[in-house]
């Protein structure tokens, strides 16, 4: 009975954690939500700013290579200068780009801004893991997890829902002035809760590790969003500057840029490769889910949001998976999550489905993929020492971005070369196909997670 009540005692989160928690997510939650608020209002911008579609798009893509641009040093910052030094400078940085990207008075301007505002974005992530794996200490990561990764699901569900609202009744500025209040209170609250840390002046930065990542992941989240020519060149060029850097990173004795060793850790390295996957899943349906109710349905951007509302409310319902990654291990919440993604992904793979299933099936959908993305997380940092946790987190984001340009780029390549009315569920197809490959890489987590994982 002592053995019970001690057990229930250490599952149980330290009010203080919940509070550091609830704070940085809602650091997070403008830039996760901005991205896809700002996508909602392109057309809106075109014509407002006078600009052309080629111009336009470039408000979407400046934003998502500076934010890929900086991932890669948000490790070494963390550690140099401090955690909480890093957090509340990003979230100052990105107020004050929302603030310019506002009054922005032509596209060119709103383009520089927009990379002010990825700049500032990029680190929030990275950094938010960092801290609440420091402060868990490595115990409940899962139960942790629920709530810090819930921003990053709903988003893309409710952000075009959001937008097309702002941008209806209020004009296209306030897509980044609504960011204003939000970043306020979320500075407010992070000065008096986000603890010190001490800064580690000795730690280098890797200059040459540096030259190589940053532009090779920016130049690969830039080819996979580009077509033809472009995009096999900027692929290409991006993936000799990354394979370089993995031989730079692996050969290297003092500290890089991102420690590539942690890899050898079988669950970090499955965990990386379902992040991947999971990127793909996540916003390469979300690219094609608003397409699928605009043009194969006939929904305006109001209504394809508000329709996309119960793949959100599957996501509130994967809380649960939280505990359940805890107690029972990564393993089968994950390939029960990647299941139950593919079941909800798979009604949108026939020609005529049923309308009053898709409502279900978004609910499943969401519920699976949150499943899938809390677990992931707990076996990603399974018996990471706290020292490792910058370099984990940086590794994680990377892929996921990645695996979200990846994801996008492949399915609307499917969807271009479909034939009329078969167009949406051969990419559906796909989709689902890809989900159920990746519960191979669920299998490779581990089953069970020890009880007493070792942090320095």
């Amino acid at each position: 009975m002592a053995t019970t009540k001690t057990t229930e005692r250490a599952e149980r989160l330290d009010p203080a954690v919940v509070r550091l928690a609830v704070v940085l997510v809602l650091g997070a939650l403008a830039p996760l939500l901005d991205s896809t608020i700002v996508a909602v209002a392109i057309h809106t911008l075109g014509h407002d700013l006078s600009a052309s579609t080629g111009a336009v798009q470039w408000v979407s893509t400046a934003y998502l290579l500076a934010l890929a641009t900086v991932v890669p040093v948000s490790g070494w910052a963390v550690d140099r200068f401090g955690a909480r030094r890093v957090w509340l400078g990003a979230l100052a940085l990105f107020l004050a780009g929302s603030m310019l990207c506002g009054l922005a008075w032509d596209i060119g301007a709103l383009i520089a801004f927009r990379v002010v505002q990825g700049v500032g974005g990029g680190m929030l992530l990275p950094t938010l893991q960092t801290v609440v794996l420091r402060a868990t200490g490595g115990r409940n990561i899962g139960r942790l997890m629920a709530p810090v990764s819930l921003p990053a699901l709903v988003g893309p569900v409710f952000g075009p829902v959001l937008g097309g609202v702002i941008v209806g009744h209020l004009g296209w500025r306030w897509i980044f002035y609504v960011n204003l209040p939000v970043c306020l209170l979320a500075l407010a609250l992070a000065w008096r809760t986000v603890p010190r840390q001490e800064p580690q002046p000795a730690r280098r930065l890797d200059v040459t590790g540096l030259l190589l990542l940053s532009p090779g992941v920016a130049a690969l989240v830039y080819g996979l969003a580009e077509d033809g020519v472009r995009r096999a060149a900027a692929v290409g060029v991006g993936a000799v500057l990354t394979a370089v850097f993995v031989r730079h990173a692996l050969r290297r004795s003092r500290e890089p840029l991102v420690d590539l060793r942690l890899l050898r850790d079988r669950s970090l390295a499955a965990s990386t490769a379902l992040m991947f996957l999971s990127g793909l899943t996540l916003f390469g349906g979300m690219f094609l889910l608003p397409l699928y109710y605009q043009q194969q349905r006939g929904a305006s951007v109001m209504a394809a949001g508000l329709l996309l509302a119960p793949q959100g409310l599957g996501s509130v319902l994967a809380r649960a998976a939280g505990p359940l990654a805890d107690r029972l291990g990564p393993r089968p919440v994950v390939t029960g999550g990647l299941l139950l993604t593919a079941l909800g992904t798979l009604p949108f793979a026939f020609v005529h489905p049923a309308a009053a299933l898709l409502p279900a099936a978004l609910v499943v959908r969401g519920l699976g993929m949150s499943a899938v993305n809390i677990a992931v997380m707990v076996g990603a940092y399974t018996g990471i020492p706290a020292a490792r946790v910058p370099h984990a987190s940086t590794v994680v984001r990377i892929t996921q971005q990645l695996g979200g340009s990846f994801g996008t780029a492949v399915l609307a390549a499917i969807l271009i070369h479909g034939q009329g009315v078969t167009a949406f569920p051969h990419a559906f197809a796909w989709a689902t196909a890809l989900t159920i490959v990746a519960v191979g890489f669920g299998l490779c987590l581990p089953a069970r997670v020890a009880s007493g994982r070792e942090r320095s």
